[in-house]
């Protein structure tokens, strides 16, 4: 029977320590709900006694945030941990989280404590959580850089005194897989069963998942992680991925947690949105191309079947599927399929000539779009049967103290269809517009970003959407040098997908 990994989720505490990551207390209940859905079994919440604010948002956590237990952090003196308690006291289950260094580097420079001193504040500091909440948690901060012997009779004396859990950090990213192992294998064999052993590693090599994993596959039974990965200097292990590496490769981990999969996306783009970070194109799971193919190899192999190139499904993390990417690399197999997808119909012996075309544009743009391939055939003169609409053009009347109104035009076949909307901003208003033109109502905008593709004042504007109607989701592309146009654009190619595939059912 595989074994139950408890996963400690700490963006609201560790993750909001990333330069510039910081939350509003709005913001960290807002995510905790989300972290809630999410499945994780603890939520560390905060460091209630840094701020006025971070106590505001650790309580709004504690009282409107059920299912998880909420955490909070204090160090080893008796006030911060009076003052964590206080914090988390409304939640249904509550855990007080406190830590001190034992690194002789942290004991000397920091503390200027000595191994003696530093063992009877861990104790005391742990006996009087104990006397406020029955679920403690002890950290020795910079563990992995600890006498390993010295470790040991700090976790001890800490479980004597009351610790349910025993974390083992690696606060500054410094071991190695092999190496974390052990130290968590001599742990665990030191403590037995009388406290979860947890593990807490920092990316600063790049080995937070792979230690974390070890972590696991030594003893440990919780795991600590961030979203996004995020976190202070270089980051924490991202949950994302040590959630998904135990789900793909179940024939090595015989572990099972409780997250829910298919909400990682949705979390994943939340946090990006609410702390402005961006993700990486190459982020691992949550990343634009973690299931784009532009390869010609790889498109031929995925259209035939997806896990010649792909180990996990995108709809397992609540992606939409995968992406086939229009390039200089992308061979005749990709090309008929996207054109098959925007149901632009053409003689089988023209081919080549199309090919050989859209190589020609390819060689001059980085990506080719839909957009693109529809100029294409309209150049060779060659007619889409089921492109349903196709924009004309957008006018816009937008400023201060005045109604955002749009007037989109757009064409069906031969006939021009124009309609205006009011709206919340521009691009508000030139969806509505759409939406009266087209009759189609009750979608809704999951996702919606602007990036720049060029730099300098005429600088291209590439504008991605994801709409959900019903039980279906689309996603839509859009380039224009105007950000307005390029949303339209990408708007008008989500329900041209939407009408299409509907046509074929």
């Amino acid at each position: 029977m595989a074994r139950r990994i408890l996963i400690f989720d700490t963006t609201l505490r560790d993750g909001e320590q990333s330069p510039g990551a910081s939350m509003s207390a709005s913001d960290k209940l807002v995510f905790a709900k989300q972290l809630a859905s999410l499945g994780v079994d603890i939520i560390e919440a905060g460091f209630p006694v840094s701020s006025p604010e971070q106590f505001d948002g650790v309580n709004r956590i504690a009282r409107e945030v059920e299912g998880p237990i909420i955490a909070a952090l204090a160090r080893a003196v008796e006030e911060d941990i009076r003052i964590a308690y206080e914090a988390i006291k409304p939640a249904k289950r509550k855990r007080i989280h406190t830590f001190i260094a034992t690194s002789p580097i942290h004991m000397e420079y920091k503390l200027k404590k000595t191994p003696a001193e530093v063992i009877d504040l861990a104790k005391r500091a742990v006996s009087y959580a104990k006397s406020l909440t029955d679920d403690v948690e002890f950290s020795a901060e910079d563990a992995t850089r600890s006498d390993l012997n010295f470790l040991k009779e700090v976790f001890l004396c800490a479980v004597e005194a009351g610790a349910t859990t025993i974390n083992i950090p690696d606060t500054v990213g410094y071991t190695t897989p092999d190496e974390f192992y052990n130290i968590v294998k001599e742990i665990k064999e030191a403590i037995g069963d009388r406290a979860v052993i947890s593990v807490h590693c920092h990316n600063d090599l790049g080995l937070a998942v792979a230690n974390s994993l070890m972590g696991l596959q030594a003893g440990a039974g919780q795991v600590e992680v961030c979203v996004n990965g995020i976190g202070e200097r270089a980051g924490n292990a991202a949950l994302e991925e040590v959630v998904m590496a135990i789900n793909v490769r179940k024939d090595i981990y015989d572990f099972e947690c409780g997250v829910n999969t298919k909400e990682i996306y949705k979390t994943s783009k939340m946090l990006s949105s609410i702390i402005g970070f961006p993700i990486a194109y190459t982020k691992p799971i949550i990343g634009r191309n973690v299931f784009a193919h532009e390869s010609g190899i790889h498109q031929d192999g995925v259209l035939k079947y997806k896990q010649t190139y792909e180990i996990m499904k995108p709809e397992d993390v609540g992606r939409s599927g995968s992406d086939i990417v229009l390039g200089r690399h992308s061979g005749r197999h990709a090309l008929k399929a996207k054109l098959r997808d925007l149901g632009i119909s053409y003689d089988e012996d023209m081919f080549e000539e199309i090919y050989k075309k859209f190589l020609q544009i390819a060689d001059k743009k980085k990506n080719v779009h839909e957009e693109d391939l529809i100029a294409l055939f309209a150049d060779m003169g060659i007619q889409e049967d089921k492109m349903i609409y196709i924009l004309k053009n957008v006018q816009i009347i937008a400023g201060d103290n005045t109604i955002p109104t749009a007037t989109v035009c757009i064409e069906k076949g031969k006939k021009e269809y124009v309609e205006s909307s009011v709206g919340n901003g521009p691009i508000d208003a030139a969806f509505k517009a759409i939406e009266k033109i087209i009759g189609i109502y009750g979608m809704t905008l999951e996702e919606f970003s602007i990036n720049a593709v060029t730099s300098g004042k005429d600088a291209i504007g590439e504008a991605n959407i994801a709409i959900s109607i019903g039980n279906e989701r689309y996603n839509g592309h859009g380039v224009d040098t105007d950000i307005v146009v390029a949303a339209v654009k990408a708007y008008l190619n989500t329900i041209n997908k939407f009408i299409y595939r509907n046509s074929l059912n």
